[in-house]
């Protein structure tokens, strides 16, 4: 039987955390500014209500991102990077500058 090594293996753990199809595009977009879950739908508009539902409160209980609710009529919530998340934003930019490398690496072949 495999051990798992989430919280033991930095590899592991990370894949584990960012399992999800959406996960690092939503943390991407969070990493700009905090969103609210109407406008974070309009930006993926390919991503079902549910699913980002679901993706939201996975980040939110690895403690990736932080759910701010407002006391107020409509009711307002928004969704920014917790402090750890934060530390994946030089993450980020590294994906982006490799994800760019790799487009420019399919259209050349």
């Amino acid at each position: 039987m495999e051990k798992d090594l989430f919280g033991i293996c930095p590899y592991m753990t990370a894949q584990k955390l960012f399992a999800g199809k959406w996960s690092i595009l939503i943390m991407h977009h969070l990493s700009e500014e905090p969103v609210r879950f109407n406008e974070l739908q309009r930006r993926l508009p390919d991503m079902t209500h549910a699913t980002l539902s679901r993706q939201l409160k996975d980040l939110e209980e690895s403690g990736l991102i932080i759910r701010k609710e407002f006391a107020q009529i409509p009711p307002k919530v928004e969704y920014s990077l917790s402090e750890i998340g934060e530390k994946f934003k030089p993450v980020l930019d590294c994906l982006e500058i490799w994800g760019s490398e790799y487009i420019e690496y399919l259209k050349e072949k």
